[in-house]
């Protein structure tokens, strides 16, 4: 994952569209594709810390009523900036956009985000909500904690 992201700071609130915007379909496959994006060279325990940032965006969004990152979790990978594979300039769009469950790695992302969306995914990032590969400094990580680092991976869970 590169560096660039949204500065992170809740801003006004969107008020949630209803109780989802996407349906668990659009979800499941958001996620995987987000995953199998910004995760495909890691462990499939990275690959769940990843899917768990994006579900405690979501938990965070519809605990107060709405955030600025989105409400669902095609608003959360999709949102510009935040999971640079979604970017219409990202080198591996084409593939991201493509992939499909013959791709070994895809399909256990489509597992992963399946169980993620059902809540049924153990979160082994402590709450996270902001990650980045490890060697990168992202200016929103400066003064911040690591919580968790999974494979090549760090999570943080004080970001507001």
């Amino acid at each position: 994952m590169r560096g660039r992201v949204l500065k992170p700071e809740p801003g006004p609130a969107t008020p949630p569209r209803g109780p989802s915007a996407d349906t668990p379909g659009q979800a499941i496959d958001t996620l995987a594709r987000t995953l199998w994006g910004e995760a495909r060279g890691e462990s499939v325990r990275a690959m769940e810390a990843v899917a768990a940032v994006v579900m405690n965006r979501v938990g965070r969004a519809r605990d107060h009523g709405g955030w600025w990152w989105g409400n669902d979790v095609v608003a959360v990978c999709r949102l510009p900036g935040q999971f640079p594979c979604w970017d219409p300039d990202a080198p591996g769009r084409l593939g991201l956009l493509s992939v499909t469950a013959a791709d070994p790695v895809f399909a256990a992302a489509r597992r992963i985000a399946r169980r993620a969306v059902a809540g049924l995914l153990d979160d082994p990032t402590g709450g996270a909500t902001h990650l980045h590969r490890a060697g990168e400094n992202p200016q929103w990580a400066q003064g911040r904690s690591v919580c968790a680092e999974i494979g090549g991976i760090q999570f943080y869970n004080d970001v507001e």
